[in-house]
């Protein structure tokens, strides 16, 4: 048995693994019933699993949970506040980001950490190469790349509004 520790979603967990070899991903489907996360490849080629952890994008496919002691893990179970959507899953919604939307998990912890990265920039195509290691089989990709801009632009606001407010 192997403990350990790390904040998942805003609240301290203490796990204790019987396999060192269980992946973030399995962990957070199979132990703790958080299956927004989705399995897809597998092999961490489509992005499907993509969490962030300690601000930064994984495929949680191909992350060992052992790996994550004292790590900060957010899963798409963590993003809404207050009952609220966070700007990119709302901006997913108004803008079509999604069909079938077994991707749409991933796709947006991606654009969620590619916004706070700094890297989504005002430019479509910078957002598409920065969203590249996420695949939509069913083509929505021109409504998530409408998404982050719509997202991004939303967010700016609301940190203007906080910092006028303060």
């Amino acid at each position: 048995m192997t403990s350990m520790s790390f904040t998942l979603n805003g609240e301290r967990r203490e796990i204790a693994l019987d396999d060192p070899r269980v992946t973030l991903l399995d962990l957070l489907r199979e132990r703790l019933d958080l299956t927004g996360t989705k399995k897809g490849c597998d092999r961490g080629q489509c992005g499907a699993c993509t969490v962030i952890v300690d601000g930064r994008r994984v495929n949680a496919c191909m992350t060992l949970a052992v790996t994550l002691d004292d790590a900060e893990i957010t899963t798409i179970e963590g993003l809404a506040l207050d009952g609220a959507l966070h700007p990119v899953q709302q901006a997913f919604i108004d803008h079509d980001g999604f069909q079938c939307g077994f991707c749409t998990p991933g796709q947006i912890m991606s654009a969620v950490a590619l916004i706070a990265e700094g890297e989504a920039g005002a430019d479509p195509e910078r957002i598409r190469e920065g969203l590249s290691g996420n695949l939509c089989r069913c083509g929505a990709h021109s409504g998530i790349v409408e998404a982050v801009l719509a997202a991004q632009t939303r967010m700016k606001a609301e940190d203007a509004e906080k910092e006028a407010a303060a």
